[in-house]
């Protein structure tokens, strides 16, 4: 009795070892084939020209660099705001506040904001800061709109890489006579720096791939802008432009370049994402 249960046992392990696997293999086959399908699509239409111009309706050319200048615009712009409100709630929720309930539901409100569809943000945006607070289609509505979608990932991340600091070091701190905050900015921030800096490269891969949002709020426009004339006006990001050139224009060879841009950007912020977390592993455990 107890080999037959034994037998089954076993088999049930290998039945499900062997699905793990086909599941496994199917992910990554499909993986491969998305990256080196749009990388062979897209690499041949990258030129030097292409990144460095811009479109001229003129003489018929396409040039993508005030798109990527409005990327690198919106990302800046995002990032200075988002930082700070998204630390300081983490810092204050994790270390100053006392009612537990409380926190529970603006944990719980976090992280339903990060399952809502970002065409919802894009439609909050529009109405909220283009409309209401007269900022037009600009870049700068864009950001705070970017700013509320990336909140509460930066938020949780530092909430949890806060929660990895030993109670400890702050006991220890606060035996040597240090204040709340020194003990925040000198111990507990410098032994979660990692996580603060890994959901800050995540939130730039969130950024840079989102375009729901930035159809309502960025615009279309390819113009070339400095940025802070750049901020108060329309702009298209990489997204909105790869929709614009494959959708509205029919430029299929632009639209894959654009996507092999992104392709290789996206890849290589997860591989920095990866190695700042294995850094500061090391450095902790040293």
């Amino acid at each position: 009795m107890k080999n037959q249960i034994s037998m089954k046992r076993r088999s049930y392990i290998n039945i499900m070892r062997i699905l793990m696997a086909v599941s496994a293999a199917l992910t990554c086959a499909l993986v491969l084939f998305l990256v080196i399908y749009v990388l062979a699509k897209g690499i041949p239409n990258i030129s030097w020209k292409l990144l460095t111009t811009g479109p001229s309706y003129l003489s018929e050319q396409i040039g993508i660099l005030p798109d990527i200048l409005n990327t690198v615009y919106l990302i800046i712009a995002t990032l200075i705001i988002v930082i700070p409100l998204g630390v300081g709630a983490a810092v204050y929720l994790t270390e100053y506040a006392k009612n537990q309930r409380i926190v529970s539901v603006i944990e719980y409100a976090a992280e339903t904001l990060s399952g809502i569809p970002s065409i919802i943000y894009g439609l909050v945006g529009m109405l909220f800061f283009c409309q209401f607070l007269n900022m037009q289609t600009s870049l700068i509505a864009g950001s705070l709109t970017l700013v509320i979608m990336n909140l509460p990932t930066i938020m949780r991340t530092t909430q949890e890489s806060l929660k990895t600091v030993p109670q400890s070091y702050r006991e220890g701190a606060f035996g040597l006579g240090a204040g709340k905050w020194r003990v925040i900015r000198t111990v507990v921030l410098p032994g979660c720096i990692d996580g603060v800096i890994t959901g800050c490269i995540l939130s730039v891969g969130r950024i840079l791939g989102e375009s729901a949002a930035l159809l309502f709020t960025a615009g279309f426009a390819h113009a070339l802008n400095g940025f802070i004339e750049g901020l108060g006006s329309a702009g298209a990001s990489l997204t909105v432009a790869l929709y614009v050139y494959a959708k509205e224009q029919g430029e299929f060879g632009v639209a894959f370049a654009i996507a092999a841009i992104l392709m290789i950007l996206t890849l290589i912020i997860n591989l920095l994402a990866a190695l700042v977390g294995r850094y500061f592993k090391k450095r902790r455990s040293i």
